[in-house]
């Protein structure tokens, strides 16, 4: 076998595919879970709904390449994300943006705070929260410093210390910049390009990923399992890089999720997809998974996702924890990993990034054409 893959989520699916279909060589995907799809993983239960088992996933992607990609396995159809989010006990939209304004504050106050955002902003920019809460002007104004101090504490603040367990300081601003104030009327939480789920499923998009004579798949199969790397041309490692070393230089930090399901004997149980709770109880957010496809049933089902410390053996890594000590120590297991000429290490795990899925589709497509141009 000339090629090995370690990991059978999008990231080990695309590579997988390109070298078999583009270089006509062999690949084995292994993967210790028992499902392919990663954490993307979809199935239909007896309701006929289709679950995310491990939390909303929402294709979008500015990314022509990607999305010709992708549409090569499946049909998407056109769902454009939106999240609401209960703020002082009013639902409204998130990011935070103009129609937010009418909805939690009187007319006159919602009015001269739009007035005031558009005096100093451009209209359809986003503004990181914390870069928002530092701006000069609110030492000059006095409903610009309520509103960056209203935003800060009751959207981001108790999320943030729920989501990551620490202060909103100490995470990258990579991480951060994900939640900006949105100086628009536009209610989507994506404005990317292309946006939709896939109709039959994401394990459906990735098992014709990998539908292809020179890719065999084996599940329940660990990486330990396989004595010598040496003996493949090329393995491609999609698992933590940390666990390829047996964490010889320390372990890295992530953030994990569980998700407590509830079949509920009704049509639906919330207006939206997603719904978050920033200050509110310990769950982050409600996922209810019929809206996805307008999937028809007298039942729903519903996951609230409470944010959980990663636990080596007892849970799933879902979030790294992106900080300078953090950072210093992948890099040192990347500078590591260069003594192996035929091991490339990619995807949210092996480079220790918070990955869309469009984006580690493209970081595959992109190692790809790195090899075939080397």
């Amino acid at each position: 076998m000339n090629n090995l893959v370690v990991g059978a989520g999008f990231s080990g699916a695309v590579i997988a595919n390109l070298i078999a279909t583009k270089l006509n060589e062999e690949v084995l995907v292994i993967d210790k879970k028992s499902h392919i799809a990663g954490n993307c993983y979809d199935y239909r239960d007896n309701n006929n709904i289709m679950i995310h088992k491990y939390g909303s996933h929402i294709f979008h992607t500015n990314s022509e390449k990607v999305w010709k990609f992708v549409a090569q396995f499946c049909d998407l159809n056109q769902y454009m994300h939106k999240v609401y989010a209960v703020i002082d006990g009013i639902q409204t939209t998130i990011p935070f943006n103009l129609n937010t304004l009418y909805d939690i504050f009187p007319q006159k106050l919602a009015q001269r705070l739009e007035d005031k955002l558009l005096s100093h902003y451009k209209y359809n920019s986003k503004v990181p929260i914390l870069e928002f809460q530092k701006q000069d002007i609110k030492e000059q104004d006095d409903d610009l410093k309520f509103l960056a101090d209203y935003i800060y504490e009751k959207v981001f603040l108790n999320y943030t210390k729920k989501q990551w367990g620490v202060k909103p300081e100490d995470i990258d601003s990579i991480v951060t910049a994900r939640i900006p104030v949105f100086i628009s009327k536009d209610n989507r939480y994506f404005q990317d390009i292309y946006q939709g789920i896939p109709i039959d499923g994401y394990t459906k998009l990735v098992e014709k990923i990998l539908n292809f004579p020179k890719i065999k798949i084996e599940l329940n199969k660990d990486f330990k399992e396989i004595k010598d790397v040496s003996s493949f041309k090329r393995v491609f490692y999609t698992g933590a890089i940390d666990e390829f070393f047996d964490y010889e230089l320390g372990q890295l930090p992530y953030r994990s999720l569980e998700f407590k399901f509830e079949e509920k004997d009704c049509a639906f149980y919330q207006k939206n997809s997603v719904i978050n709770y920033p200050c509110n109880y310990d769950f982050t957010r409600i996922h209810e998974y019929k809206h996805y496809l307008n999937d028809k049933s007298d039942k729903t089902v519903i996951a609230k996702e409470y944010p959980k410390i990663f636990k080596l053996g007892e849970n799933e890594r879902y979030y790294p924890i992106l900080n300078e000590e953090n950072t210093s120590l992948y890099n040192k297991y990347l500078q590591k990993s260069k003594q192996y000429k035929n091991v490339y290490f990619l995807g949210r795990l092996g480079d220790y990034k918070y990955y869309d899925m469009d984006k580690a589709i493209l970081r595959a497509i992109e190692l790809f054409e790195e090899i075939i141009n080397a």
